[in-house]
């Protein structure tokens, strides 16, 4: 342990903020639920509002840490810069007195994975697990002097705000291109003064189409119905918890792998860049693109959909597949409670608004930059993160200095 290090008790140093309220007096304010933090992103992911709640929940301010006790290896931890109220399944720590302990400093250690596997070892219950406050407090920590844990929190919130900031573009850049695609194709306000026909999906302009999906598309990447091998390391394996449509992109915060042999032989094809992924078990419905370079392979229960150029493209089809028409029927033609899918089958029976194929290329032209922004911002992210994530335990335990990846970080801010 460097020098000036002191130890603490987690509960000497920390409060557990227990100020319950009734929700129905505190009608306007935001709500966060277990449902509204990222696993182990750190992120909030969306928001409630008191007046949809019913039960007593918690109040919370501005710097508070919100830590979700359930199942605490799913690592839920946030600190809102905003006050609200908060589901009773979430812990809200405090630092006491922030001349021993800084609040910043508190987060970055509540976020470390040792602290999440002291909070899983010790938390009650078997089926929903939960962490236990009692058993918490006691954990011992190391801490520094005030001025390195200044530093070391501000270092580490900057990579933190950079993962966000980059997110909150991502999501600005794909509201315009659905914006744009809404704009043309749903609403064809660039086509309103030219002729109008029937069809089957109703009134379209006139040279456009509607074809089967199927009629659309040149190749289908349909990989076997039982599960590779996974390795330590290798290839990415993108499985349905990669792709969900809060994102342009598979992520890869679950991410497994597969070595090369299995690579190589266990699947009948692969997917390319451009190619749309499409999940048709769990939540069918989520469409993901596949980046430009790709580095993995796909799993089962999803399948990858290349278009025909000559018909329609890429971009246009993606857009089309997540607009809430077509959103709304993949749920009305899944089948099953527990676990919906949608058979293949069906899926290629779709009916598929084909514009004229001009039209189509002027969007993906327009739109591919965008695309192309969010994958190098989403590569960005998964830099910072694994940056931060690898100094984080790193620093907080002293194990290394801040000044030995100064070049490191500045180059990645």
């Amino acid at each position: 342990m460097p020098k000036n290090w002191k130890t603490y008790k987690l509960g000497d140093i920390c409060d557990l903020r227990k100020d319950s309220i009734n929700p129905k007096n505190f009608n306007n304010e935001d709500y966060i639920g277990l449902e509204h933090i990222g696993q182990g992103t750190f992120l909030l992911e969306g928001l409630g509002n008191a007046k949809d709640v019913v039960s007593n929940k918690y109040k919370f301010s501005s710097g508070d840490i919100l830590y979700g006790k359930i199942r605490p290896y799913f690592k839920k931890a946030y600190r809102p810069n905003f006050a609200g109220i908060c589901s009773t399944d979430i812990l809200i720590f405090k630092t006491i007195n922030e001349d021993i302990v800084r609040q910043d400093f508190l987060y970055q250690l509540i976020k470390t994975q040792g602290f999440t596997d002291r909070a899983t070892e010790t938390s009650s219950g078997t089926k929903m697990p939960r962490a236990d406050w009692n058993s918490l407090q006691q954990i011992i920590y190391k801490f520094p002097p005030l001025p390195e844990q200044k530093a070391i929190a501000s270092i580490l919130s900057a990579l933190d705000d950079k993962i966000e900031n980059n997110l909150a573009m991502n999501k600005t850049l794909e509201d315009m291109a659905m914006a744009l695609f809404n704009h043309w194709f749903v609403d064809f306000i660039p086509f309103e003064d030219g002729k109008f026909i029937d069809s089957e999906l109703g009134k379209i302009p006139e040279g456009w189409e509607v074809k089967s999906l199927k009629d659309t598309i040149s190749f289908i990447v349909d990989n076997r119905g039982k599960t590779a091998p996974v390795s330590d390391s290798g290839i990415p394996l993108i499985a349905t918890n990669c792709v969900k449509n809060k994102w342009i992109f598979p992520s890869y915060d679950t991410i497994r792998y597969i070595n090369q042999k299995t690579y190589a032989n266990w699947f009948r094809a692969h997917p390319i860049p451009g190619d749309i992924i499409f999940i048709n078990k769990g939540l069918p419905g989520s469409v993901n693109l596949v980046p430009d370079p790709i580095d993995f392979c796909i799993a089962q229960d999803m399948v990858a959909l290349r278009v025909n150029e000559n018909i329609i493209t890429n971009y246009y089809l993606f857009c089309y597949l997540r607009s809430t028409r077509v959103q709304n029927e993949i749920r009305n033609k899944s089948v099953g409670t527990t676990i919906p899918h949608l058979k293949k089958t069906d899926l290629l029976k779709f009916q598929v608004q084909v514009p004229i194929l001009l039209e189509t290329l002027k969007f993906n032209e327009i739109v591919k930059p965008i695309y192309s922004q969010i994958n190098y911002n989403m590569k960005e992210v998964k830099t910072l993160s694994h940056l931060r994530d690898t100094l984080l335990p790193k620093l907080i335990s002293g194990e290394v200095r801040l000044k030995e990846f100064e070049e490191e970080i500045t180059a990645a801010l």
